[in-house]
């Protein structure tokens, strides 16, 4: 009796593990271009109060926020007074700080509602470099009809004209975010072709190649 009641334990801590396994929250890395040209809106805003509303089996929070500037968006909601997100990290939902920080927020809108959760880019607008922040300003705009092709391991190519290798992944002392994540645009040329493109003082006034940096 006494290994039936031990092996129903073990059993039971198992499926509790595995269930928690498959319900983590996984997200591929992204560069912030493809955050902003992917989401419905971005906007600077702060967090000014927080509300756990009893709307399903784990809730979800809803963020009241004051909001600084719209990027991004403007058709979709004007101005933007709620953020809502899954009350667990494990289902992907986002903990910001109340009355501290100003953020970068990006999302989707379902319902006249806007949604964002660990996926989509949200950082502390501070954090942010000066080629992100004039990113989201104009700059990631001109590259939605680029594509950023993570580079992993050699040998890797482009394979159409509006492709621009992300190889931050390539160096030995890579960590994330790399070089390209926080300095770099994909934009397209004129002749159609999307290169990578910094322009944050005179020497990098310079378009770069699909391969470089």
């Amino acid at each position: 009796m006494k290994s039936c009641v031990v092996l129903a334990f073990l059993l039971f801590s198992l499926i509790c593990l595995m269930y928690q396994a498959s319900d983590a929250c996984s997200c591929a890395m992204s560069h912030p271009q493809d955050a902003y040209c992917h989401s419905d809106i971005v906007i600077r805003a702060k967090i000014v109060g927080k509300k756990l509303l009893d709307d399903g089996p784990f809730g979800t929070l809803r963020y009241t926020v004051k909001q600084m500037k719209m990027y991004k968006g403007f058709e979709k909601i004007q101005h933007v007074q709620y953020v809502y997100t899954h009350n667990f990290e494990s289902m992907c939902g986002v903990k910001f700080d109340i009355n501290k920080y100003q953020y970068l927020i990006t999302g989707r809108v379902h319902d006249g509602k806007l949604y964002t959760g660990l996926c989509n880019f949200n950082e502390r607008w501070e954090r942010l470099s000066l080629a992100q922040k004039k990113g989201m300003n104009h700059r990631y705009q001109l590259g939605c009809d680029c594509r950023i092709k993570p580079c992993y391991y050699l040998p890797c190519f482009v394979t159409s004209k509006n492709e621009c290798l992300w190889t931050d992944m390539l160096s030995p002392h890579f960590s994330y975010p790399g070089h390209q994540w926080r300095h770099y645009a994909c934009i397209q040329q004129k002749e159609g072709y999307c290169s990578w493109y910094r322009g944050t003082n005179t020497r990098d006034k310079l378009t770069i190649n699909t391969t470089d940096p």
